[in-house]
């Protein structure tokens, strides 16, 4: 039987337990309370710094328009006489006229040269270093299974990249010819129009030959060489991309300069002289270097030349060269070597297109980072050439409209400026939904062009994904698109985009080789030889 000492004894066990889960009690929710004011802590700190920088943002933005929009006085061409006060007031006006609506070039460095000072982001090109490092690794041990030794000939790329001499003749011969000819046609125009009593045909006559130069002399001529010695791929995108951006640039010199002497003209009181508004020849050339398609005769410059980073930017550039080598190598070649021999069907249509968006996002990434950023950082700065904005960030969009603005700068503020504006002038702004269609139509157009000739056949499948669907994202996913859920569609659509571009193409390019055809018709030419080669049997396909 217990005493009474032993009762207080168990009275006082239940008492202390009793206090000590209390206690135990009162300290976790002390503990879940403390963490509800952090997440709470935490929330207000995201929401106040999304709202200071959007601010900031909005203020750097104004600060530089207003920034930039103080243009100095123009400096007079050399050998010009000394202009007065009110012809200088003239011709400041004449100049803002033409440019002080368009592009504003400032200060500023590309994202990613900001984004890689940030560890985590820096990160990320760390963890594609270390996959171009496996993609060697097992290239290198598949070789040495196979062959008993290393292999090292890229014969890929010397294969790609044939024919490098001519190459190189005839780019030298497409930019003396861009270098000289639209110069002094402009030169040759504005020296006559303000004293010539026939200005509308002078002005039709030396158009014409303008346009009959950018036709011929820019448009057929490199076409016809590239088809005529059957440039390689990687050979023919050099000469046909540059063909591409001369042309771009010749058109954006004569349009930037001709309002200016068109507005001199019709002020019939003014007695300025047409010799500053002539730009020199060494801005015409600066321009057709300077990684930009708008012409300024002046752009903002850095003070000095940073040749590390050019080399870096270059080496990085030759890093994504083998890059590419590599994906194809591992990832395309063996898969697309033999799908192209075997029957169409959906399923395998289906699988190809599926283990193509692994390459094709790899190629888009390559692409951007090797061209977009380091080939035209390392001409920029080699140029001190200020504005580095070539890009914004693309990746970050919710909407395919924001995706096409940011994606490419450089060509879209061309496209933006000498299609899109220009058209709305030319209409009185009625026809916006047009000016967006001819906006999307000739940059289909001109991407089919490129890829047709560098590939040697006609197959418009990014002309149907740039019309069909690029268009229809474009107006479903728009700028009123906003969160998270959003960014993932664009992003599924654009690696769903890619191994269809992968897939189909590469088809195309082996069924061309296994299935040739000794004389082919027009029709036959349009028709993709991936849709009928399966039907064809080539004892070239076994060996």
């Amino acid at each position: 039987m217990p005493t009474i000492s032993d009762l207080d004894g168990m009275g006082g066990e239940g008492s202390n337990g009793e206090i000590h889960s209390n206690g135990k009690m009162e300290v976790e929710r002390l503990i879940s309370k403390k963490l509800q004011l952090k997440r709470k802590a935490e929330h207000l700190k995201s929401d106040l710094m999304r709202q200071f920088d959007s601010q900031v943002l909005e203020f750097m933005d104004s600060l530089i328009e207003e920034s930039a929009s103080l243009e100095p006085a123009p400096v007079p061409a050399v050998f010009s006489p000394p202009l007065s006060d009110k012809e200088r007031s003239k011709l400041r006006h004449l100049q803002g006229s033409s440019q002080g609506q368009g592009k504003q070039f400032v200060v500023r460095r590309s994202l990613l040269d900001e984004l890689f000072e940030v560890n985590h982001i820096r990160t990320i090109y760390h963890m594609f270093i270390a996959l171009l490092i496996l993609f060697i690794l097992s290239t290198l041990v598949v070789d040495f299974i196979d062959e008993g030794r290393l292999v090292l000939d890229f014969d890929l790329l010397v294969y790609v990249f044939g024919q490098f001499p001519l190459v190189v003749i005839t780019w030298i011969c497409m930019f003396l010819s861009v270098l000289v000819v639209p110069y002094s046609l402009f030169h040759t125009w504005a020296s006559h129009y303000h004293e010539s009593s026939h200005g509308t045909l002078w002005s039709l006559l030396l158009g014409s030959l303008f346009l009959l130069y950018q036709g011929l002399g820019l448009g057929f001529l490199p076409t016809f060489v590239v088809v005529k010695n059957s440039f390689p791929p990687a050979s023919c995108f050099i000469i046909i991309l540059e063909q591409v951006r001369l042309m771009m640039k010749a058109h954006s010199y004569i349009r930037e300069n001709v309002p200016k002497v068109l507005a001199l003209a019709k002020d019939k009181s003014s007695s300025s002289p047409v010799s500053p508004l002539i730009p020199q020849l060494s801005h015409y050339i600066y321009f057709l270097f300077a990684p930009t398609l708008i012409y300024r005769d002046k752009y903002p410059r850095n003070p000095i030349i940073r040749w590390s980073y050019v080399a870096s930017k270059l080496l990085q550039v030759l890093g994504c060269l083998f890059y590419a080598y590599y994906v194809f190598v591992r990832l395309c070649i063996p898969q697309f070597r033999s799908i192209s021999q075997q029957l169409f069907d959906l399923r395998a249509m289906v699988l190809c297109v599926f283990n193509s968006i692994l390459p094709g996002v790899l190629v888009l990434f390559l692409a951007f980072f090797a061209f977009l950023h380091c080939w035209l950082n390392a001409f920029a700065e080699m140029l001190r050439f200020a504005d580095r904005m070539f890009y914004k960030d693309w990746w970050n969009s919710t909407s395919f409209a924001n995706y096409y603005r940011t994606w490419n700068v450089v060509v879209h503020d061309w496209l933006y400026y000498y299609v899109y504006c220009d058209f709305l002038w030319m209409s009185k702004k009625r026809f916006r939904a047009a000016g967006m269609l001819l906006v999307f139509t000739m940059s289909a157009v001109v991407h089919e062009y490129i890829l047709a000739i560098c590939f040697g056949f006609f197959y418009p499948v990014l002309f149907c994904l740039f019309m069909c669907f690029g268009m229809m994202f474009n107006f479903i996913l728009h700028d009123r698109r906003k969160g998270p859920i959003w960014n993932v569609i664009m992003w599924t659509a654009l690696f769903l985009g890619q191994g269809v571009i992968i897939c189909l193409y590469s088809q195309e390019w082996y069924a061309q080789r296994y299935c040739p055809l000794q004389e082919p018709s027009f029709l036959e030419l349009l028709k993709p030889r991936s849709w009928s080669c399966h039907l064809q049997t080539n004892p070239a396909v076994d060996s």
